[in-house]
């Protein structure tokens, strides 16, 4: 009897998902536990895993079709049910055997080879008979691994067409035409997505980007002089992030407003400091939430941050990974960005723009010095915040990164 695979259950913020693909097909052999489909959301990949050792029966949505929650999109039958329908009959015979004069005519007068489905399925797929395939398998069964060898050595054998004189004389001779390929592929769900969000902020808020300049050598300084001791003491290293987050909430317990939200008519005020991170990662943009940032010290910031860049690494980010924030910090700098206006992560009122640190000369008490600086960008909603108040919250993020020990001091 066969078992319903269903698409896993989404939160009440995701409508519906889109089959990314079918990592197993319908005939191959399954382990519990491994990862037969993916669905694609708004915000993550979820897998579908195998619920105990099996093939998948029936593929019900293919690749590409929208799914709802928790509804069904594949049959599976469990390893004994396959068994016992792939299992060779044995037909006994009462006749006396005359010895087989060669090994050929032995095994298909005393047995019925009966293929596996993935077998039949692929000589399906490729209009082949059983008798044109070489079998390897027991009493001369035609395994999958035979079917893929036959039609190897068919492509190898066939011979390589004759280039005619019109094509050779068609041929540009800077071979340019060769190299002009298009492909049309589907945007992933995720870029889709991010694509709307994007393009709704820029058209729904008043985006106004502000700059500053901060010098990290006061960071750099704690980082040479004590990152071997703070790795040794939390396993994990001293970083900027945990400075540039830790940096942020201070200051937005200094401007509540840059903390707060639109909502309608209404400005929501939050009573805590949820941190999002910007990754980027092979399918997207995502930004996962580093949860009461303000009840965090730096080492737990750092393992929040190194964690959730494992799980980026990996797509094993969850939605409620991500779920929320109060307030966005984007690093390109990383990439090696100098300066940019970062787009604002609605509902969200403003977000702070990292990027690469760079020696660069600056005035000290009249000297001129060669200093490590990053450029800070903050863009924010000037339907709520005023640039009073937004050039304000970003100098006092420079001021904490300038002087860390205040950090500490909470001053």
């Amino acid at each position: 009897m066969a078992t319903e695979i269903k698409s896993p259950t989404f939160p009440e913020s995701v409508a519906d998902g889109t089959i990314a693909n079918w990592v197993k097909q319908e005939g191959e052999a399954v382990k519990q536990d491994e990862v037969i489909a993916e669905i694609e959301t708004d915000k993550v990949v979820l897998e579908v895993v195998a619920p105990f050792d099996g093939m998948i029966s029936k593929i019900l949505k293919p690749a590409g079709e929208i799914v709802l929650s928790a509804e069904l999109i594949a049959q599976f039958e469990q390893q004994g049910a396959v068994q016992e329908t792939t299992k060779e009959p044995v037909i006994e015979s009462n006749q006396p055997r005359e010895t087989p004069t060669n090994t050929t005519s032995t095994s298909s007068s005393d047995v019925v080879k009966e293929n596996g489905p993935a077998t039949k399925k692929l000589l399906k797929e490729h209009n082949l008979e059983a008798s044109e395939v070489s079998g390897s398998g027991k009493d001369g069964r035609v395994t999958k691994a035979d079917v893929v060898n036959h039609l190897e050595e068919s492509i190898s054998a066939a011979p390589a067409p004759i280039p005619t004189a019109k094509i050779v004389q068609s041929a540009p001779q800077t071979g340019a035409a060769s190299d002009r390929h298009e492909e049309r592929v589907p945007m992933s769900r995720l870029r889709s997505t991010i694509a709307k969000r994007l393009l709704a902020v820029k058209q729904e808020t008043a985006m106004l980007t502000t700059f500053n300049e901060v010098d990290l050598q006061p960071i750099k300084d704690l980082r040479a002089k004590f990152g071997n001791d703070f790795e040794a003491e939390h396993g994990v290293k001293l970083g900027f992030m945990g400075f540039f987050v830790l940096a942020a909430v201070h200051a937005l317990k200094k401007f509540p407003v840059v903390n707060a939200s639109i909502d309608g008519n209404d400005i929501v005020y939050h009573g805590y400091q949820d941190i999002g991170v910007a990754v980027s990662t092979d399918r997207g943009l995502v930004v996962p939430v580093i949860r009461d940032a303000d009840n965090l010290g730096l080492a737990d910031v750092e393992k929040s941050i190194l964690d959730y860049s494992i799980k980026a690494k990996d797509g094993k980010l969850s939605m409620a990974d991500m779920d929320g924030g109060t307030f966005t910090i984007s690093n390109g700098g990383v990439f090696g960005s100098l300066l940019s206006t970062p787009i604002l992560n609605a509902p969200q009122t403003a977000i702070l723009g990292m990027h690469t640190i760079q020696d660069r000369p600056v005035a000290r008490n009249g000297e001129v010095v060669i200093r490590p600086m990053m450029y800070l960008a903050m863009s924010y909603d000037h339907r709520l915040l005023d640039g009073k108040e937004a050039v304000a919250f970003l100098i006092a993020i420079k001021d904490q990164l300038e002087s860390p020990e205040k950090l500490l001091l909470n001053i």
